[in-house]
């Protein structure tokens, strides 16, 4: 029986303290499985990512950083970034490049970092994607995102003709974990590889999984937060060294009234406690900037956490031009991507 304070996000705030390990337990095996297929690769094809440290990415010292959260389709951050002519770096999340070679705006580089064998891919468009395997998983049909993905195999069609086209023109920072279909489908067009490790678990640690990694490839790792949007950022900062970050994308949260079913980890959350429990793993917080509620589950709400604890260790500065959701605290500066663009980063 789940008391009134478990309903009301009261569980939500009992996992935290457990999602590290829990997302462990969940992607662990896969991360190593997928790692062990592109060991062979990792002399072959591509170089490491400390070839990127300092590169000269993008004009001058900004960076703005592109996810695929839902505020994207409302605010269009590839329009303001386009209007403005910003020529400073673009790091983007797999999830959010179609959205921008869609929208004229070509990432100086893309960053991969989820195992999943069959949906990761599907941001770099899967060849191997028919009507039978959209039956099977209403994944990117279900969520508030991208509304390309309504006619999910034109969406398909259009982004493999575009990674054909853009491929060579963009980097991609392409994790170990990165499933065998991703990283053909960034050989295959063009896109110039640098790997990384993702920091699974502490390096100093006996027997840690990363430093045995890191022995056998000699890639340097990272510490992503949990996510691809802060891997992004923790690129930006601590790999190229910009000194000044935009965020954009990274709501770690849902538009209030969105749907349960339309929100990322549903069906997961529905097995865990069933569908009448659901409140008790949904938070609501009031974003005083834009004076609007989000509401966030267990997964979002520890990437959140984990996003302020790394920002105390920043290089640079960090300005959360989302323009909604629950990303704002010490070390945050939130403002419009068109102020950024026209005080920071034009």
């Amino acid at each position: 029986m789940i008391s009134e304070a478990e309903r009301n996000g009261g569980l939500l705030r009992k996992l935290l303290p457990h999602m590290e390990r829990m997302t462990r337990d969940r992607f662990g095996e896969l991360w190593l499985t997928n790692a062990a297929a592109n060991l062979p690769l990792v002399e072959k094809t591509g170089q490491s990512i400390a070839a990127l440290h300092q590169a000269p990415i993008g004009a001058g010292d900004s960076a703005v950083i592109i996810a695929a959260g839902p505020s994207v389709k409302r605010k269009d951050p590839a329009r303001v970034i386009r209007e403005s002519g910003y020529d400073g770096a673009l790091v983007v999340t797999e999830s959010a490049m179609s959205y921008c070679l869609r929208n004229g705006v070509v990432p100086d580089l893309v960053v991969t970092l989820d195992p999943h064998v069959e949906r990761v891919v599907r941001w770099f468009g899967d060849p191997t994607l028919t009507i039978e395997k959209l039956a099977e998983d209403d994944y990117f049909a279900r969520q508030d995102q991208d509304d390309a993905f309504a006619d999910e195999m034109r969406a398909n069609d259009e982004m493999l003709s575009l990674l054909d086209k853009h491929g060579k023109d963009m980097k991609i920072a392409l994790s170990m974990s990165s499933s065998q279909p991703v990283v053909q489908r960034a050989i295959d067009s063009g896109m110039d590889v640098y790997w990384w490790l993702p920091m699974l678990d502490d390096p100093d640690l006996p027997d840690s999984v990363t430093a045995d990694l890191q022995g056998k490839t000699g890639l340097p790792a990272f510490n992503t937060g949990g996510n691809v949007g802060t891997a992004c950022w923790m690129m930006a900062d601590a790999l190229l060294e910009k000194k000044h970050i935009a965020l954009t994308g990274v709501d770690f949260s849902y538009y209030d009234g969105t749907p349960y079913l339309n929100t990322q980890y549903y069906y997961e959350l529905v097995r865990l406690v069933g569908e009448d429990a659901l409140d008790s793993l949904f938070v609501r917080i009031h974003n005083p900037y834009e004076n609007a509620w989000f509401f966030t589950d267990p997964a979002y709400m520890w990437y959140r956490e984990c996003f302020l604890e790394l920002i105390e260790d920043a290089q640079g500065k960090t300005y959360n031009c989302t323009e909604g959701g629950i990303l704002f605290g010490d070390g945050i500066t939130v403002m419009p991507l068109r102020e950024f663009l026209s005080k920071v980063g034009a």
